[in-house]
């Protein structure tokens, strides 16, 4: 008896991370938290694009440490009519990162492949 409760507090542990993580991952494609305040650094992205996951990885990295309220991270995924849209408001491909500040206002364009050590200072120079 003990063992089922056990598994049933493990199983529900396993359903809140993931709906955590799903409501994350929901969160950073709602493109209309740019502008609401807080610098944003969006990832123009193509989920089936091996590059672009490996430069999701590496702006994750960058971005650790930062609080919500001084940087958020949003992805403009091109499978989606709005990704697309964004990307062509833009005149950006994927693999590519858009860094706006708190009003929503483009000031930084970083295109290609980059390591987490360099897009850190970037977005430093973004949150400040």
């Amino acid at each position: 008896m003990a063992w089922i409760g056990g598994g049933v507090v493990v199983l529900g542990g396993a359903t809140l991370f993931g709906t955590r993580s799903v409501l994350a991952k929901v969160a950073e494609r709602d493109l209309t938290r740019l502008g609401q305040g807080v610098p944003t650094v969006v990832q123009v992205h193509d989920p089936q694009c091996p590059t672009c996951n490996a430069l999701q990885s590496q702006t994750r990295q960058a971005l650790k440490g930062f609080g919500q309220d001084e940087l958020q991270y949003l992805v403009a995924d091109i499978k989606t009519q709005e990704g697309q849209s964004f990307a062509g408001r833009y005149g950006v491909p994927h693999v590519t990162l858009l860094l706006f500040d708190g009003e929503g206002n483009l000031v930084e364009t970083l295109q290609g492949m980059r390591p987490a050590a360099e897009l850190r200072p970037a977005f430093e120079r973004l949150a400040k």
